[in-house]
């Protein structure tokens, strides 16, 4: 396993400005907003009061290209993969270490660091949940 030893903190005042850069890309065919749990539910009911479009609880019962996906991160991209026939929308992309590239993304982070946003504990495990023992 690796262990990633930088962390990165990033302020509300960051995520307030890379939603407002994630509004600002979202296609006019977009009907609904969905955040997948935990990381892209605080963005994107951030992204649904900026831009008026519905918050939806799952995708499911929509077409794929009427739900933008949020997540708060790209980072091996397998959370994402799972919804690749959705467009989706990220705060942060890793290029370098994802399986694949969001719809959109409000910024490119090619460094390695661990990024913990303000609605996580300082002290967050640098792995992703999913490769976390259950």
């Amino acid at each position: 396993m690796d262990v990633v030893t930088k962390k990165i903190y990033i302020t509300w005042e960051t995520i307030e400005n890379l939603v407002l850069d994630l509004s600002k890309q979202i296609p006019k065919d977009i009907k609904f907003i969905h955040g997948l749990s935990r990381g892209g539910l605080i963005p994107a009911v951030m992204l649904s009061h900026i831009t008026g479009i519905p918050f939806r609880k799952s995708p499911a019962f929509c077409e794929p290209g009427e739900v933008l996906v949020v997540d708060d991160i790209c980072d091996s991209g397998e959370t994402l993969q799972t919804y690749k026939d959705y467009p989706t929308a990220v705060l942060h992309h890793k290029p370098h270490t994802a399986c694949m590239e969001p719809t959109m993304y409000a910024k490119l982070h090619e460094g390695d660091e661990w990024i913990i946003y303000p609605w996580e504990r300082e002290d967050s495990e640098t792995i992703q949940d999913y490769k976390l023992d259950k």
